[in-house]
């Protein structure tokens, strides 16, 4: 495997980002409720969908959407999973069942539609979140939360997906300086 990093640099130009930005409008965004069409549509969750599933918080028109779509799940997004359940104090009464859910959603991945980001993906992932933390003046739990949403977005680009997110003002940033991919908010 070998990483390109001066087209990495040469794509997201880094170096040209000086100035914060703004995020966009809502009504500009692509919206959950606008996927209510016919087909099945394809979708790769970000880490918020889960835990908010998991919660029952979801609102009806994303759970509908959820319910009919090809779904597809970024290696990064379960890597965050598994932070939350092990970070979870296990003497607290609800831990089995924390446990419980979250072994049984990844038993029940379909190997074929769990997305790896790869040795070049995490390569412009860093330069997005590090350009980003730059011009926004992010603090570090910022820039790393940021590494892992861009790796998600560009891991669902790469394959050609938009990502499902809750998460608007970062994948709006991140789009902004990484234009190729797309997201849905809700």
């Amino acid at each position: 495997m070998s990483i390109d990093f001066g087209s990495a640099l040469r794509r997201l130009k880094p170096d040209k980002q000086r100035r914060q930005i703004a995020p966009r409008p809502l009504s500009t965004l692509v919206a959950a409720a606008d996927l209510t069409g016919p087909g099945r549509p394809a979708l790769v969750l970000d880490t918020n969908i889960y835990i908010l599933d998991a919660a029952g918080l979801l609102p009806a028109t994303v759970a509908q959407l959820l319910d009919r779509a090809l779904l597809f799940h970024c290696a990064a997004c379960l890597a965050e999973l598994a932070v939350g359940v092990a970070n979870a104090d296990p003497a607290l009464p609800g831990w089995t069942t924390l446990r419980g859910h979250y072994a049984r959603l990844f038993e029940g991945l379909p190997a074929n539609r769990v997305l790896v980001p790869d040795g070049q993906t995490w390569t412009e992932a860093g330069l997005v979140a590090g350009t980003l933390a730059r011009i926004q003046g992010f603090q570090p739990w910022q820039r790393k939360q940021c590494l892992n949403d861009a790796a998600i977005y560009l891991t669902a680009a790469k394959a050609g997906l938009p990502v499902l997110t809750g998460n608007t003002v970062n994948f709006d940033l991140i789009q902004q300086i990484a234009p190729d991919g797309r997201f849905i908010h809700f």
